[in-house]
């Protein structure tokens, strides 16, 4: 009889304290049949009115935990709308996954579909077995793929799964469906997904194809190829923002190519959402905004109210990009914190920094680690390294469920525990 696992405990207010903390932490306990507890989950988030008692589990949190728990047979408490603690104990490995058709339908139209990929996916890609090595699982969900704080399907779609691939060879077949909206009058949308997970055996390995490099340059040296544009706003404010938009990226990123990806009508005022896409080679920036028209233009859109906005938006979208490119790094803010788990998970090395490293000290890290020299580790018992709060608390999820994970550097590199699934069949 195998031994239980201990419990790891993990305080919900810790870091940023919100559900990028619950969704980390339950996709690493599924993949690696950990038992964990969390107490006060989303402990940092205002209540409804801005009170201080707020957080609890939201819905997609739920739909996804739901799904992770019928997979791996755990045992669960807390799992509702609200909840503030949460025990999660997986019981299967993702090997003994037996459906490779999945659907799965959030119970609030609101729920953000992508937020679910994000918490079962790393339990999706680690299901390959020893029997269906070829078969392919095809994913479907239904929610929201347009929700405030929430990456939406065109920032997964262009900036992270692209990266992935680039840096993994992870290869995702993706379609939006419907579009979803948490803005305006809800909106029920759907999107699907097609891959192979990994084989049975089989760890998940860094490519690099030139992501890792940065040793060389400046902030402001990456020549940005092309700046792709997806614009999803009211019928009335598509000339004026794509107007907006064209004038501040020609002034920030002078003979730039500009590629509109995406221009749709997003049927209501209360519904504006761009993103944009500075790409170099295999490298992604992406900065984007999902927000309305001010409450007294909402009955309706006028040429005048349309274009001062559309230009107060460009200015600050075209700005926060520009930031994010200057700095120097390998990828954006948010993607930093998206790759964390993955870079946890994989065999080696991997390195994906905000920010540029003059004295190459980031060159000679990885060098040291390449000859099994000693180099300092971080230190893991609160949220550490560069970048954002989010990427800070990501790391220190890693480190708490997968004690093998070393971080060096100030969160810079990353030496992953070579995660892999045993040759078990499913029959």
């Amino acid at each position: 009889m195998e031994k239980q696992r201990p419990v790891i405990e993990l305080d919900g207010r810790t870091g940023e304290g919100g559900g990028q903390l619950v969704r980390i932490a339950c996709a690493l306990a599924a993949v690696a049949t950990v038992p964990i507890r969390i107490t006060h989950v989303r402990g940092n988030r205002e209540g409804p009115r801005g009170g201080a008692k707020g957080g609890g589990l939201k819905s997609q949190h739920v739909t996804a935990i739901e799904y992770l728990a019928t997979a791996t047979n755990a045992e669960v408490d807390g799992l509702s709308v609200g909840s503030h603690t949460l025990d999660f104990r997986p019981r299967l490995k993702s090997s003994s996954l037996k459906s490779r058709t999945i659907k799965i339908e959030a119970d609030s139209p609101a729920a953000s579909t992508l937020l679910i990929f994000q918490a079962i996916f790393p339990f999706l890609l680690f299901s390959g077995s020893s029997d269906k090595v070829d078969e392919p699982i095809t994913l479907e969900l239904s929610g929201g793929t347009n929700v405030s704080f929430s990456l939406s399907y065109e920032y997964l779609d262009q900036v992270l799964l692209p990266t992935l691939e680039n840096a993994f060879g992870i290869v995702v077949q993706r379609k939006l469906i419907s579009r979803g909206w948490s803005l305006g009058k809800a909106s029920r949308g759907k999107c699907s997904f097609q891959f192979n997970p990994l084989r049975a055996g089989e760890t998940l390995t860094f490519k690099d194809n030139g992501l890792g490099e940065i040793y060389g340059g400046g902030p402001g040296d990456v020549d940005l190829e092309a700046i792709d544009v997806s614009m999803i706003v009211p019928f009335a404010m598509q000339e004026s923002m794509m107007q907006a938009l064209v004038t501040d990226l020609e002034e920030m990123f002078p003979d730039v190519e500009v590629n509109f990806k995406v221009t749709e009508d997003s049927g209501q005022d209360s519904r504006i959402y761009v993103l944009l896409v500075g790409r170099s080679g295999e490298l992604r920036w992406g900065r984007d905004m999902l927000t309305s028209t001010p409450k007294k233009t909402k009955t309706k859109v006028s040429a005048m109210s349309s274009e001062s906005l559309s230009q107060s938006l460009s200015r600050k979208l075209c700005k926060e990009l520009f930031d994010e490119v200057s700095a120097g790094g390998v990828v954006d803010e948010f993607l930093q914190d998206q790759l964390a788990i993955f870079q946890a998970l994989a065999e080696g090395k991997t390195s994906f920094p905000r920010t540029h490293d003059e004295n190459g000290e980031l060159e000679q890290a990885m060098n040291k680690l390449s000859l099994d020299e000693k180099l300092q580790k971080d230190k893991t018992i609160i949220p550490f390294g560069e970048g954002s709060l989010h990427a800070k608390t990501a790391r220190w999820v890693t480190a708490e469920l997968l004690p093998e994970v070393k971080w060096y550097n100030k969160g810079r590199i990353c030496h992953g525990v070579g995660m892999q699934m045993e040759k078990v069949s499913t029959r």
